[in-house]
């Protein structure tokens, strides 16, 4: 296949481990958000601002649910139809027909990119909304602590361990990130080999181009008669991929222990505040932002990988069925074969992996949600510090999942 380095996969790689990061950025944006309500309990102006903006949130989720169903779908025509167009058209040896095929399906996928395009589009303006009524939230708190002369000397130590645990956040968020570039660096190196490879071995690179998911384009190295010295290379990546990401899921985990323990104190000193009549910090309302635009990340990089999906449908159809007329060359046409077969195998572990993400997004636009139910300037103390345990317990039983590059390299074993 000529110039195989095209149809290797760039940062747009794809593994089936993806809703691993939807689920906690779910749960963690409905548990602040029902943190913040409790906290705005006695100030019915701002308890209906932040009503509306987790309704909000609420139908975004589910349309990205709805998002998600259409690549299960997507995938499943991919295996049910495509593939087995594309064998009888090879066998066959009819590339008009599998022209046909590879652009119908260029078609399905061009409307997924657009749906999720839109999508991601939503959760740009709705975080936006969200931080307009984060700081409605600060000017209206900066008006009724205009009748306190000063605060009490509980809250000045509260606040004090607060600031303390902040600066640690800082500086695990910092090595958190230097992990991360450390891990980006690692996996372009890793990149850089496959092109290689895929680039001097014909048989490599026909896998390569039918199977756009990194874990199984590895695996393959293993299998495959590639240049002296390839399948070593990439062993030694994924030995050192694997370290960096279990650091890095170390150092996520030690983050989320002080976010928890920060909002913990918060939450102490919101109880202070509220009891005086000032209006408490809107940081849960911040954090909110910060993960629904991680799930707004997740969403751009799915788009960017049908988008990839689209080229890559492009490239065989050019390369190899109208330039080189592949069918007639036996070696390759069984070659092509058995690439489908593999790569029917892992868009149904996409396809199942899409289906866990509808999931998520089902019960969070759902069920999670009743706490806006109730009137929360309603509840009595004591009613309202059993919602408040409830929470805490939720978001301490959270916990840190490995993230795609553990998850890429351990099917390359």
């Amino acid at each position: 296949m000529a110039d195989s380095k095209q149809v290797i996969p760039g940062n747009s790689e794809w593994n089936t481990g993806f809703t691993e990061e939807l689920l906690p950025s779910s749960q963690q944006v409905c548990l602040l958000y029902h943190i913040s309500y409790l906290c705005l309990a006695k100030f019915p102006k701002l308890e209906r601002l932040l009503r509306m903006r987790a309704v909000e949130t609420q139908l975004l989720f589910g349309s990205s649910e709805a998002v998600l169903l259409k690549c299960v779908g997507t995938s499943k025509n991919l295996i049910s139809s495509l593939f087995p167009m594309l064998t009888h058209a090879i066998e066959k040896n009819k590339p008009t027909l599998a022209i046909k095929y590879l652009e119908k399906a260029r078609v399905w996928i061009t409307e997924i990119i657009q749906d999720v395009e839109k999508i991601v589009q939503r959760y740009e303006v709705h975080n936006k909304d969200v931080a307009t009524t984060t700081s409605d939230v600060i000017t209206e708190k900066t008006e009724t602590e205009k009748v306190l002369v000063q605060l009490s000397k509980e809250i000045e130590v509260l606040t004090d361990e607060i600031q303390k645990l902040e600066v640690q956040l800082k500086e695990t968020n910092e090595k958190l990130a230097q992990k991360e570039k450390e891990i980006e660096a690692k996996n372009l190196e890793l990149q850089s080999v496959v092109k290689d490879a895929a680039a001097k071995n014909k048989v490599f690179g026909i896998f390569a181009s039918i199977v756009p998911f990194i874990g199984q384009i590895v695996s393959s190295i293993y299998k495959a008669v590639t240049a002296p010295g390839v399948a070593e290379k990439v062993k030694a990546f994924e030995i050192q991929l694997n370290q960096l990401t279990s650091d890095k899921v170390s150092l996520k985990q030690e983050v989320w222990d002080l976010e928890v323990e920060t909002i913990d104190l918060r939450m102490k000193l919101a109880k202070l505040q509220i009891d005086q009549g000032v209006i408490p910090e809107p940081t849960q309302l911040g954090e909110v932002q910060t993960y629904l635009s991680k799930i707004q990340k997740i969403l751009i990089q799915l788009q960017k990988f049908w988008e990839h999906v689209f080229i890559l449908l492009g490239i065989i159809k050019n390369k190899t069925f109208v330039g080189e007329d592949l069918v007639e060359e036996p070696e390759l046409k069984e070659q092509f074969l058995l690439s489908i077969q593999d790569a029917s195998q892992s868009w149904k572990s996409f396809g199942g992996s899409c289906c866990k993400a509808a999931q998520i997004f089902r019960v969070k636009s759902k069920d999670a949600y009743s706490f806006l139910e109730i009137d929360p300037s309603s509840l009595s103390e004591d009613v309202w510090q059993k919602e408040y345990d409830s929470v805490k317990k939720q978001l301490e039983q959270l916990q840190v999942t490995a993230d795609s590059p553990k998850e890429i390299m351990s099917n390359s074993g």
